[in-house]
């Protein structure tokens, strides 16, 4: 069943925005490219209240994109510490490096220009062609895979290549031309507020009466998805080595793998959970130290999108030199400095040894 109500559907999302959106954000009506840029970044699969503390610590730090890619690497990912996603970080300020050095710190003004910036696909291009300029290219995003497919009952799994290239067409179809930009966030802001995932606010709904999804009592198995990904497990053990100097053993991260550029501590990897012993022992073989004092001090659970990291923290302090290339000692009182992972992070909070 699909619905032709195109032109109504239009209209009637407008009147919602309206009548109901009512909702101010930093980033809502302004034209400074720059700023919706970074504001689109940091809300790529980030809800807005967890992103909205981390735009306006960006925009007050780094005023222009100038700004941002003169920054240091390390100082950007502190900065992005906690939001996740951390090729978003990297790709940010590579994106504000080619802005400054290739294109003196003008911001591209077409869809075209603007999707060639790392880390820019289609959805947040449109989102800063439409917002900044006024030019009428439709969002799509999971908020709008979910209205469209819902008021027009469309059951082709959104994660198929025909169904990108569906809705993709339909929305381009429905966008407000005049209006691209009002059409644009009225959408977004229908599916995050309104057209929800749980629990939509149906009988409040001023569509309610033309929506296929509402009609046949299909809303809560729209949109479709045919792929679901079993998360991989991996069992991270890290060992806090203490050195006689207050000095705390960390690395960066480096290589094709999570957390790229972030900071950790002495990292055994694991296929399974381990003991105590087992890590003592994997931990002397290592680092060819005494290894019997080494205790188990926290446990931390993450989920990421295709993998759980189970994390085990154990701390060891010693007074011998350990000598080891993979490795760096920091003092405790810097540790907080840098960049670390969500539960490293949580760890390093929450522990007595620092």
């Amino acid at each position: 069943m699909f619905s032709d109500n195109k032109a109504l559907f239009t209209h009637q999302l407008l009147q919602w925005n309206e009548t109901q959106n009512h909702r101010p954000l930093p980033w809502k009506g302004i034209k400074n490219p720059y700023f919706i840029w970074l504001s689109e970044i940091i809300l790529q699969q980030t809800r807005v209240e967890q992103g909205l503390p981390y735009y306006l610590k960006f925009t007050e730090k780094y005023p222009t994109i100038s700004d941002l890619a003169n920054a240091p690497e390390d100082e950007i990912m502190k900065m992005w510490e906690g939001l996740g996603y951390y090729s978003r970080a990297r790709n940010l300020h590579a994106a504000a490096k080619y802005v400054a050095d290739e294109l003196n710190g003008n911001f591209p003004e077409t869809y075209e220009e603007i999707k060639k910036l790392k880390g820019v696909g289609d959805y947040t291009a449109a989102a800063i062609a439409s917002f900044a300029y006024n030019l009428p290219y439709a969002v799509v995003d999971g908020n709008v895979y979910r209205v469209l497919s819902r008021f027009f009952g469309i059951e082709t799994p959104i994660d198929s290549t025909e169904g990108k290239k569906q809705f993709t067409i339909l929305a381009q179809e429905l966008i407000d031309k005049k209006k691209p930009a009002i059409y644009n966030q009225a959408i977004m802001d229908f599916g995050a507020r309104h057209c929800t995932p749980a629990k939509p606010l149906c009988l409040f709904c001023n569509m309610q009466a033309n929506c296929v999804a509402f009609q046949t009592g299909n809303t809560d198995k729209l949109p479709i998805k045919s792929k679901k990904k079993k998360k991989k497990t991996r069992y991270f053990n890290y060992i806090i080595l203490e050195n006689s100097e207050n000095e705390i053993a960390v690395n960066k991260r480096l290589g094709k793998d999570i957390w790229l550029n972030l900071y950790e501590f002495i990292l055994l990897e694991t296929e399974k959970e381990i003991t105590l012993k087992e890590i003592r022992a994997k931990a002397k073989e290592i680092l060819q130290i005494n290894t019997e004092q080494l205790e188990i001090v926290a446990s931390y659970k993450q989920l990421l999108t295709h993998q759980k990291i189970i994390s085990k923290f154990a701390y060891i302090k010693i007074n011998e030199l350990v000598n080891n290339k993979n490795f760096n000692f920091i003092k405790k009182e810097a540790i907080k400095q840098l960049a670390f992972p969500k539960s490293l992070k949580q760890f390093i909070d929450n522990s007595d040894i620092f």
